[in-house]
């Protein structure tokens, strides 16, 4: 099939976007990589009057570090993070994380913010960015705005951001070396949007203890949600194999997960507590920089 007719625009700046988004409101889509939104067209499923096509807006494709953060344009294509040498060094969960995504030819054309715009909570992209938390810096005609993970998602392929809105840049703060990290998920197929995925953090101290944990889960609720109970177990303590088996548990326990038509609430609560130990496992054998 093809997508019904719609009018065409292709801005150079960021302001000018913003304008058309402002002028056409919710007649209007962003155009980006078009992985998931030119699909949804040709179904028809999506019908958009207006397409923005962001594409010309160079100034948002950069990759650089600012002091302690990274500093990522929303449309910066999602290969090149798995490729960039200075995401691999400040923050190798990212680059693992994106790996998952698809397949090369998607990720040749997808982009960052689109993914996180998409906002399907079974998307690599939103889980690893819930784990580092990361921030969203929107602009619209009211100025800029920047929003955490738990502001941005709001629920099953809806975000935050306002109809005249447009998500610009993501920052992420650089993992302190020791850190020990993983991204894990289970699909039905490689390419396959996770049935769940786990992203892991373990900032470590002298003496192998966990001096903080994070874990964030995807694909289980209709945001990519932390597993505050399983961070709790871990925090302040040296992680053992039993540790790890009720971190697993708690975190199980504690999510509230949703059935769909690749599987049921109680095989994904049974496989967020099997993916969460095999992460946390995995994780403890990673460092910052290392495989």
């Amino acid at each position: 099939m093809k997508p019904s007719a719609f009018e065409y625009f292709a801005p150079h700046t960021v302001k000018e976007a913003v304008e058309l988004l402002e002028k056409y409101e919710d007649e209007a889509k962003i155009l980006a990589g078009g992985q998931s939104l030119v699909p949804i067209m040709n179904f028809r499923l999506g019908r958009p009057e207006v397409l923005i096509d962001i594409n010309n807006i160079k100034d948002l494709d950069y990759i650089k570090e600012e002091e302690d953060h990274l500093l990522i344009g929303a449309l910066t294509r999602e290969r090149d993070l798995e490729l960039s040498p200075l995401v691999k060094e400040k923050c190798p969960i990212l680059v693992e994380a994106v790996s998952f995504v698809g397949h090369v030819a998607i990720r040749n054309r997808g982009t960052i913010g689109g993914s996180l715009v998409h906002a399907d909570p079974s998307s690599e992209l939103p889980t690893v960015i819930c784990c580092l938390e990361g921030e969203m810096r929107v602009v619209g005609p009211s100025g800029e705005r920047t929003l955490e993970p738990e502001e941005f998602f709001l629920t099953y392929l809806t975000t935050s951001l306002e109809p005249s809105e447009i998500l610009v840049e993501i920052k992420i703060p650089t993992l302190p070396q020791n850190t020990r990290w993983s991204f894990v998920e289970l699909s039905r197929r490689v390419g396959d949007f996770a049935v769940v995925g786990v992203a892991t953090l373990l900032f470590m101290e002298e003496g192998g203890v966990c001096k903080e944990a994070r874990i964030a889960l995807g694909g289980v609720a209709s945001t990519p949600i932390r597993a505050e109970e399983a961070e709790e177990v871990l925090a302040g303590q040296k992680i053992t194999d039993a540790l790890i088996e009720k971190a697993g548990e708690e975190a199980a326990e504690a999510t509230e997960t949703e059935p769909d038509y690749h599987a049921s609430a109680e095989y994904r609560k049974e496989m967020a507590r099997v993916f969460v130990q095999k992460g946390l496992h995995e994780a403890l054998s990673r460092v910052k920089g290392g495989k």
